[in-house]
C-alpha cells in the first residue's frame, strides 16, 4: 500500500523538476498515532530543485504542498519536508 503512495508522491513531486528526490516512509514510527489510525501515512521528503532558488523556506514548503495536493487529505497524514536549492 505505501509503495503505491510513495509512487504517487514521487509523481506529484516530479512536477517540481527535482535534481534530487528522496522519500522515506516513517509510518512505522507513528503506529498508534491518531493520524495512523485512519490509514494515512507519514513520510519524510528530501527534495532539491532549482525551482527553489530565491525562495524562502515557507515558499518552498508551500510549493511542495501545492504539488502534493489532495494526497494530504486522502493518503498522507504527515509530511516532513527538507526543500533545498542545488546552490544552497
Amino acid at each position: 500500500m505505501n509503495e503505491e503512495r510513495i509512487q504517487l508522491l514521487r509523481e506529484r513531486l516530479e512536477t517540481l523538476e527535482p535534481s534530487k528526490l528522496e522519500i522515506r516512509d516513517d509510518s512505522e514510527k507513528h503506529i498508534g498515532h491518531v493520524g495512523a489510525r485512519d490509514g494515512r501515512s507519514h513520510f519524510h521528503v528530501l527534495i532539491e530543485s532549482p525551482r527553489f532558488k530565491d525562495r524562502s523556506a515557507l515558499e518552498r514548503h508551500q510549493m511542495v504542498y501545492d504539488a502534493v495536493g489532495d494526497l494530504m487529505i486522502s493518503d498522507i497524514h504527515a509530511l516532513q519536508i527538507e526543500a533545498r536549492c542545488p546552490t544552497d
